[in-house]
């Protein structure tokens, strides 16, 4: 079974971040520079929030705010549910469910360490079904 940190060894441990005080603008425009759906909001080296394109969607333009002058601070999910280097794939993907979300920051030893989403825990359990398959097909075949 395969671990978060297992993810990030293959994925990178990459964190993109914004602070608080960026601009909605700011986060969108950096989301769309890095093809990514969500940012973690750092206040300095504390974990302050995650924003989302979803954040954007229901609390900016369904609001009618404006993205210029908005802080993130304002659209940010603040309370925050994390994973950790030794939670299962299948633990990420029941939270992730459960709390109808899709990005999960990485915290370990109260630092952020990267952030998996939904699509990293799908491909995740197709390659372990792919190589169960594969081992089966080898066990029957000989």
């Amino acid at each position: 079974m395969k671990l978060v940190r297992h993810l990030l060894d293959s994925k990178g441990s990459n964190v993109v971040s914004v602070p608080p005080t960026e601009s909605v603008l700011g986060a969108i425009k950096l989301m769309a520079e890095k093809g990514i759906g969500a940012l973690v909001v750092m206040q300095g080296t504390k974990l302050a929030g995650v924003v989302t394109e979803r954040d954007y969607a229901r609390k900016v333009i369904l609001k009618d705010r404006s993205s210029h002058n908005t802080p993130v601070s304002e659209i940010m999910s603040a309370k925050v549910i994390t994973a950790a280097l030794d939670d299962s794939v299948d633990h990420c993907m029941n939270l992730m469910t459960d709390k109808r979300i899709r990005h999960l920051p990485v915290v370990d030893a109260g630092q952020v360490v990267g952030m998996i989403s939904i699509g990293d825990l799908v491909k995740a359990v197709i390659a372990d079904q792919k190589e169960a398959i594969e081992q089966l097909e080898h066990y029957i075949t000989g």
